[in-house]
């Protein structure tokens, strides 16, 4: 069986045209690994929702999304943002499946709610249908997936991407989920760990050893082991050869984040 490894793109490496030239070779030069892509946008939501004069709330850094935002929201995500890399990679020689979390019903949403407080169109993802993803990699596509999803009555809600990322990593049976982001990895100080346990990393959020966005990707990371992926990878991108370095286990740049003891096991339960 082939190496399946989902990548979640973010960060700065991402912001134009040449971070994506980079990972299509990545891409050409791993012919016999298949990828899934899942994106966010949260600059450019937030610009759109400006330019249209709405106020942007949040709440445990979650964007609370109105009726009206979320119009908005679903054509920067599924619109703008995944047919401008789809593009991208096509140009540059990836054969590509557009997609979102409402193509075949790959996600099924219910409401979130933080503290007690309704967030609006923001969802919880409680059914993943992975057919759809399946189909595309057994056809040599690569998926290209925009985190907004449905509910059973077919509403649209914005999903956070790395929770997607999470969901679908575990139900599509990735041996590896790769969080690209702007630092280069968890850090202590001022240096990345090379390596965490499942335990490590809660004991970390739990004494404050880490803080801000990085809680909620760690957070993600352990939801990603307790659906059954191996290892979750938090790391900045470094060229075309990053996905040769996941794929290789070697001297691979960031943070990985593993099931390694007994202990390590109960963060499943």
């Amino acid at each position: 069986m082939k190496p399946r490894v989902l990548i979640k793109i973010g960060g700065r490496a991402f912001e134009g045209e040449e971070g994506f030239k980079d990972l299509a070779e990545a891409l050409k030069g791993n012919p016999h690994s298949e990828v899934i892509v899942v994106h966010g946008g949260g600059a450019e939501i937030s610009k759109a929702l400006e330019d249209a004069h709405r106020k942007t709330t949040f709440v445990d850094g979650i964007r609370v999304t109105g009726a009206g935002d979320i119009k908005i929201v679903e054509g920067v995500l599924s619109g703008t943002i995944n047919r401008r890399i789809s593009e991208w990679l096509a140009e540059n020689g990836i054969t590509c499946r557009s997609m979102s979390g409402k193509t075949k019903s790959l996600f099924v949403v219910e409401p979130l709610t933080r503290k007690g407080r309704d967030l609006g169109y923001v969802g919880r993802i409680k059914k993943i249908n992975p057919g759809v993803v399946l189909e595309a990699l057994g056809k040599g596509e690569v998926p290209v997936i925009s985190p907004i999803s449905a509910n059973d009555r077919g509403e649209s809600y914005n999903v956070n991407a790395d929770s997607a990322a999470s969901a679908l990593a575990g139900a599509a049976k990735c041996s590896d989920l790769v969080f690209i982001t702007d630092v280069p990895g968890v850090l202590v100080g001022e240096k990345p760990r090379v390596r965490l346990s499942a335990r490590e990393a809660t004991q970390m959020i739990e004494k404050g050893i880490v803080t801000g966005g990085m809680v909620a990707k760690i957070e993600s990371a352990l939801e990603a082991l307790r659906n059954g992926v191996p290892q979750v990878h938090i790391v900045q991108w470094q060229g075309a050869d990053t996905l040769a370095r996941v794929l290789k286990k070697k001297d691979i740049p960031g943070t990985t984040i593993h099931l390694s003891t007994e202990a390590d096991a109960r963060v499943r339960e």
